[in-house]
């Protein structure tokens, strides 16, 4: 009877046992659930809060980038004495007219270069640059985020008594970095010329720049005495306003002498 009931007992433990091992199982399977959606719960919420914080900052990027002021005037003088003023406009005035018929050619002088939306810091105004693929018209300054992204293909600068190797120094780090292909530097009280040309790694010193053509704009580069010489593809070389002027009224002379009045001239 004794043994009877310890083989009682010993079922009785062992279905106690079997019954203790399904509930813990039974148990941990239930919170390993609930952990898991809680656990999944959490990381949907963490998202709908990162996708929240991701839109607010961008929000406040778009707000505080739009509401950036891009002062159309560093408060430099275009230039420091006549010479380096003639030599500018003229550069200016002849790509102006070289360019007249096509629309989408912009030239410009003196106009800041703001490359980067965000950043009215970094900016420059060459004396002269030439934009192909942007079309003609009024700009307080080229922000270059608003002209398709383009970067002024070529760039002049005519130095002055006034202009610091730091200066230039800093200025060619600017073309590098954002894409000009040509740079061109002329010094009128010295009659010099260098020019720089976009290769493989980046802009590269052009060797002989005597007899130089520019490959985007066409022109001809003569180092003679006492000046540097530009010329038009055509072969006729830049002139002032003021030789441009004398020109044309000699031609209304000459037609005037022909009984033709140039007013009526179409």
């Amino acid at each position: 009877m004794s043994f009877n009931l310890f083989q009682n007992r010993g079922s009785n433990w062992f279905s106690l046992t079997i019954f203790v091992y399904i509930v813990i199982k039974l148990s941990s399977g239930f919170w390993e659930v609930v952990l898991k959606r809680n656990s999944y719960q959490a990381k949907i919420e963490a998202s709908r809060r990162n996708h929240q914080t991701r839109f607010m900052v961008a929000q406040l990027n778009k707000e505080t980038t739009s509401d950036i002021i891009y002062p159309d005037s560093d408060g430099k003088p275009i230039a420091d004495n006549t010479l380096q003023f003639r030599w500018i406009t003229m550069i200016k005035a002849n790509l102006d007219w070289l360019f007249a018929q096509d629309d989408q050619v912009f030239v410009a002088g003196d106009l800041l270069w703001y490359p980067l939306e965000g950043n009215n810091k970094k900016r420059l105004a060459p004396d002269v640059m030439v934009v192909f693929g942007r079309t003609k018209g009024e700009r307080g300054s080229y922000q270059q985020w608003k002209e398709d992204n383009l970067a002024p293909q070529v760039v002049f600068e005519i130095l002055s008594p006034g202009n610091t190797q730091t200066e230039m120094s800093q200025k060619l780090l600017f073309y590098e970095r954002y894409g000009v292909e040509e740079y061109y530097i002329y010094d009128p009280q010295k009659n010099e010329l260098s020019g720089l040309l976009r290769g493989e790694e980046g802009l590269e010193i052009i060797e002989e720049m005597n007899g130089w053509t520019s490959p985007r704009l066409g022109i001809g580069f003569q180092l003679t005495e006492p000046e540097l010489k530009l010329y038009h593809p055509d072969g006729n070389s830049f002139t002032t306003y003021t030789e441009e002027k004398q020109r044309a009224d000699k031609l209304a002379a000459k037609l005037k002498e022909l009984g033709v009045n140039p007013d009526e001239i179409s």
